[in-house]
């Protein structure tokens, strides 16, 4: 299948999705959209290294097999533990983060995986958010991306909990409830500015997250 999962993927991915549901007892909230067979961005906070592990795992197996997680190459490229997972087991499309030393254009390599019909999980705050705000400011990446696919899905989709379940640092997850929330697709309009249009995509994102007590963002 074009943009398809190996046999190996496929598998390790259901395993991985069995023993998610078995720590966190994820499950998704459709809150905007569902699954509809298009292809898809799919956008999220991202406070841990395992949020794309949840946002794969709500995923219909069928969705789940032609969907790879943008990752940092920096951290699952680096060992031959990392990069056997990461290349072999899971499905994750490998970015350089670092513009002086890297040696293929990360826009380049998003684009030539949608070009193959995957699907993407995506994480517009670049990095893992480990400060107090609920979301850091969003990068470019997704603008250029909806700029560059305008017939590609964009879908917000709120993790929640997952920062709990694998802190920093630790080396065994802590069972926990989890959510992931599925919001209403956002469309790059004619024209719109890229700050305007990433603000707007940052509020749909953050109108996903649990409210709290005088919390109003």
């Amino acid at each position: 299948m074009r943009g398809g999962a190996s046999l190996l993927q496929i598998v390790s991915g259901s395993l991985l999705a069995v023993f998610a549901r078995a720590v966190t007892g994820v499950r998704p909230i459709w809150a905007g959209s569902a699954p509809n067979g298009r292809q898809r961005i799919y956008f999220a906070n991202h406070a841990s290294h395992g949020d794309f592990i949840l946002v794969s795992t709500c995923l219909t197996p069928v969705e789940r097999s032609r969907t790879a997680a943008v990752a940092g190459a920096d951290y699952w490229d680096s060992g031959r533990v990392r990069r056997f997972i990461s290349r072999r087991l899971l499905r994750t499309v490998l970015v350089e983060r670092n513009w002086v030393e890297r040696t293929a254009d990360p826009m380049q390599v998003m684009l030539d995986a949608l070009g193959t019909g995957q699907s993407l999980i995506f994480f517009p705050e670049g990095t893992r958010n480990m400060t107090e705000e609920p979301l850091l400011r969003f990068r470019s990446g997704l603008y250029n991306l909806a700029a560059a696919r305008p017939d590609v899905e964009l879908v917000p989709c709120w993790i929640e909990n997952m920062s709990r379940v694998l802190p920093k640092g630790a080396l065994l997850p802590i069972p926990l409830l989890c959510r992931v929330v599925f919001g209403e697709p956002v469309a790059l309009s004619e024209g719109e500015d890229r700050k305007i249009f990433l603000d707007r995509a940052r509020q749909a994102l953050l109108a996903l997250a649990p409210q709290r007590d005088g919390d109003s963002r």
